[in-house]
């Protein structure tokens, strides 16, 4: 079981005000809690395989291939824009760096 020292240490790091009663609460729950561990430990684990996930994931991302316009909608695009600058579309500026 464990002692109501480690109890109050435990409070004290979580900054948590504890009466004798609560004390008396989390002595029993902690213990209880560390019993369930000792129960894990002898948990026969070696034919498990471990995992990352409880669902299998998968990466369902297309590849990033870049495409190229054609280029009747590249020109009906840039007849659109009000400025035009070395054959970039300009647009207001939204970043400043100072």
């Amino acid at each position: 079981m464990i002692e109501k020292k480690q109890v109050q240490h435990i409070a004290q790091l979580a900054r948590l005000t504890l009466n004798e009663k609560e004390e008396v609460q989390y002595q029993q729950d902690l213990s209880q809690i560390l019993d369930y561990f000792d129960i894990l430990q002898k948990v026969e684990t070696k034919s498990i395989v471990p995992m990352t996930h409880a669902v299998p994931l998968e990466n369902v991302v297309r590849e990033d291939i870049p495409k190229r316009e054609k280029a009747d909608v590249v020109l009906r695009m840039t007849q659109l824009m009000p400025i035009l600058k070395d054959g970039f579309l300009k647009v207001k500026t939204i970043l400043s760096w100072k």
